[in-house]
């Protein structure tokens, strides 16, 4: 079954990407969010640091919440630093917030982080996907494919 291609947003510099979300999910539809930060979180995401390998997204009273994202305490900062895991807004329109209730509310679906990067005018964005987990025999039809993409490569290069 071909599914069909991810829209690609314009990313500049990605601070951290979730690759194990491709592996773990079927990824459905791909929203871009912009993320309120503190100023000490923006220039440690600036300086590369941040981990969303854990994180999840979830509606909460109309807003959209971006939980278990890891941003580390600025070296430079001083009491004025921010703490690491907590809850973060993302800010999206009114009816792609609507869109993702009903399908986490409706169908099951989850709400997963695939990067967090800072786009062509220096804001910091979150490309969120709506996704369904997969089962272990998905996984393991995912691992076998894969395997089978790099045996043909390596077969295509010794050929010619």
């Amino acid at each position: 079954m071909a599914r069909p291609k991810t829209i690609e947003f314009e990313k500049t510099k990605t601070v951290a990407e979730n690759r194990r979300a491709r592996f773990e999910y079927y990824i459905d539809d791909v929203y871009e969010a912009g993320i309120m930060l503190t100023g000490t979180e923006v220039k440690s995401l600036r300086f590369g640091q941040g981990s969303i390998a854990e994180a999840y997204a979830e509606v909460r009273g109309g807003e959209v919440w971006l939980v278990n994202a890891n941003v580390p305490e600025f070296s430079h900062g001083n009491r004025f630093n921010h703490t690491p895991k907590r809850p973060r807004k993302l800010l999206l329109h009114e009816r792609e917030i609507a869109k993702l209730t009903g399908a986490v509310e409706r169908k099951g679906m989850t709400l997963v982080p695939l990067s967090v990067y800072f786009n062509g005018r220096g804001r910091a964005k979150v490309e969120l996907a709506l996704a369904k987990g997969k089962n272990a025999a998905d996984k393991r039809a995912t691992v076998k494919e894969r395997d089978w993409k790099r045996d043909q490569a390596r077969i295509m290069r010794e050929f010619k």
